[in-house]
């Protein structure tokens, strides 16, 4: 079983490459201007590849992305094609990955906690004359 994990482990970081290479330099299509590839999974039998975006510029990802992935899906697994060593190149399913998005939410909850122990603190801090 380990060897299965480390081909299933290469074929992602293979198709994370190959899409996006071919999304920067070969895709014509203006709506896939400014995404990203954040991350590939694939099914145990490398028949279905998960494929995560995001927007470059970090904010929610824009509904027309999914549409411009569904009508680039022929060009990008005829790149695939081209250059994986598999008998059948796995099935592609775009999604919107939030990542960047819960990470910015949890570190706006951060900021806030770490801002109200700050308040807190300095009310009860002797030297500030709050009471203790």
């Amino acid at each position: 079983m380990p060897r299965e994990f480390q081909r299933s482990r290469r074929m992602e970081e293979a198709i994370q490459r190959i899409i996006s290479q071919a999304l920067s330099g070969k895709a014509r299509d203006p709506r896939l201007e400014g995404v990203i590839i954040t991350d590939v999974t694939v099914s145990r039998d490398l028949s279905v590849a998960k494929v995560y975006y995001a927007a470059l510029s970090g904010e929610p990802a824009n509904p027309d992305f999914a549409t411009a992935f569904r009508s680039a899906t022929g060009f990008l697994r005829s790149s695939l094609a081209r250059e994986l060593r598999v008998r059948q190149v796995p099935e592609l399913r775009f999604f919107p990955d939030d990542a960047l998005e819960r990470s910015r939410s949890l570190e706006d909850l951060i900021d806030t906690a770490v801002a109200a122990d700050r308040g807190r603190d300095h009310g009860n801090d002797p030297s500030t004359g709050g009471s203790s």
